[in-house]
């Protein structure tokens, strides 16, 4: 349409410079003496406008001519513009897809434009080190050091690196300037995690956890083993020091402290010091919050001595469990021990043998055979003394 228009247009002008030329009687008169220049007044029009185009032409073309190492520098701009980003969107794809090599060479490609030179290193920085190329990763990673923008982006990528590559100190120097420019966002607490579990510092670990427990960060399980495995560390590298196992205990939380395999372990570090009040008492509160049969096997470590009032409150604990689970062999292994322990020779006969019957583990049937050994050598009866002796040795070769 546009086009039929045009054509409209320059066939009316044309007929009108043609009618109006025709009726233009017109002259133009050059004098300059002796010369004399007569033409008339339409081809005066024409040389005119012709001159205007030499002359349009002309300035164009000196124009064009003095803009030429401009445009010339601007088209070699878009040239490198097109490269760099293809050479990044290449680096991304390979780095996607596991070709590391290809990735780094992409990333040096990327890198000869400066407004990609940030991203390219961090790109080349991870092939390198997939690759397991430490010198090469440090060489990418200090390019980028002084690039303020991408200075988070940076910290991150060696926090994850380092702690990937085992230096949980390096990775906490790192997680400490991230931290100082007031970044604390869930990835990077997450891998703050990581470099403190490495480094074994435990109560920065369980600090962590609990953070992104509350933040929905972690899942249920892995939050809760973290917890076992860091009251685990802490409670075993106290060794028997009392007061020390005391003071981690004490900064347990109350939610935390009747959890099974955190009671089970607390109640063992604490039968380890010699500490068996506190053991009993930390086993009774977690197995009224829960049952659990390493609480009861931590229990019945935490006897009280032949004939005091304790052993005896912890022999009727135990009948009152066994009431309500009368098919447990744990908790009957455990009656059994406490009433051996009291001299109660019959009861500890009839609930060590109902033990016996209900237990599958080899390892707790060696603990009962070991147990009535005891309690037959302890009544004189040597024979069947002997018979559990060896029960309980070919229950250890299982």
């Amino acid at each position: 349409m546009r086009l039929l228009l045009w054509l409209v247009a320059l066939m009316a002008a044309a007929i009108g410079i043609a009618v109006t030329a025709r009726f233009n009687p017109g002259n133009v008169v050059f004098f300059y003496p002796p010369h004399r220049i007569d033409m008339s007044l339409n081809l005066f029009v024409v040389l005119i406008a012709l001159l205007f185009l030499v002359l349009y032409g002309v300035a164009r073309a000196v124009n064009a001519t003095l803009r030429m190492p401009e445009r010339v520098a601007a088209y070699r701009q878009r040239k490198r513009e097109r490269e760099g980003n293809k050479g990044l969107r290449d680096a991304l794809k390979a780095l996607f897809e596991g070709r590391f090599g290809h990735a780094e060479k992409a990333a040096m490609r990327a890198a000869e434009l400066p407004e990609n030179a940030g991203l390219a290193a961090l790109i080349g920085a991870r092939a390198a080190h997939r690759m397991r190329e430490p010198a090469r990763r440090e060489a990418w990673l200090a390019g980028v050091a002084h690039d303020n923008t991408l200075k988070t982006a940076r910290l991150m990528t060696v926090i994850e690196l380092l702690v990937d590559d085992h230096q949980p100190e390096a990775a906490l120097a790192a997680v400490a300037e991230l931290n100082a420019s007031g970044q604390r966002h869930i990835h990077a607490l997450q891998w703050s995690m990581k470099a403190n579990q490495q480094a074994r510092n435990w109560p920065e670990v369980l600090r962590l956890v609990r953070i992104l427990d509350k933040r929905k960060a972690l899942h249920p399980a892995l939050a809760a083993r973290l917890r076992e495995l860091a009251y685990e560390a802490l409670l075993s590298e106290e060794g028997r020091d009392p007061e020390a196992i005391r003071r981690v205990w004490a900064g347990v939380p109350a939610s935390d402290r009747t959890q099974p395999y955190i009671a089970a372990r607390a109640a063992m570090a604490f039968n380890a010091s010699g500490l068996q009040d506190e053991a009993r008492v930390i086993a009774e509160e977690a197995l009224k919050a829960g049952w659990d049969e390493r609480v009861v096997r931590a229990y019945r470590d935490a006897a009280g001595p032949a004939g005091s009032p304790t052993l005896l409150a912890q022999i009727e604990h135990c009948e009152a469990w066994l009431r309500e689970r009368p098919n447990d062999p744990e908790l009957a292994l455990t009656l059994g021990s406490l009433c051996l322990r009291q001299k109660l020779w019959g009861k500890a006969q009839r609930y060590l043998e109902q033990a016996l019957s209900d237990a599958t583990q080899s390892e707790m049937v060696r603990d009962i055979h070991l147990k009535l050994a005891q309690l037959h050598e302890a009544l004189g009866q040597e024979e069947p003394a002997a018979s559990h002796y060896r029960q309980s040795a070919l229950a250890t070769m299982l």
